[in-house]
């Protein structure tokens, strides 16, 4: 795949975690269940629709990276909205951990790329 379509397909990617975060907070509130398992539950959707359709790999190995990434996005979100490091702009760390969870994947999915593509 071309370096612009990826590119292409990250920053769609980037959007859809973007503007996807407020309507599952909401969905998770009108739940009355705990806010990560919806983001996670909702974000793990993305990355499957993402690998499956954008990616066209295998159906096993797309839900087992779409797992392992949501985790580790989620997980190193929480973890970097924690370091404070834009307290004059964002003082609980919340707009840093939802930027944050929108990048990591990105990040990922292109390591996983270029791995599966030197095999």
């Amino acid at each position: 795949m071309k370096l612009q379509i990826r590119i292409l397909l990250y920053s769609l990617l980037f959007f859809t975690y973007s503007f996807s975060t407020s309507p599952l907070l909401a969905l998770g509130e009108k739940l009355k269940d705990h806010r990560f398992i919806t983001l996670g539950c909702g974000f793990l959707v993305i990355n499957i629709i993402f690998s499956l359709f954008v990616l066209k790999w295998k159906p096993l190995l797309s839900i087992i990276c779409s797992i392992v990434i949501t985790v580790l996005s989620l997980f190193l979100a929480l973890r970097f909205g924690d370091l404070h490091l834009f307290t004059k702009y964002d003082e609980y760390g919340i707009k840093t951990a939802l930027m944050a969870n929108a990048i990591f994947p990105i990040i990922f999915w292109e390591i996983v790329y270029q791995i599966k593509a030197r095999r």
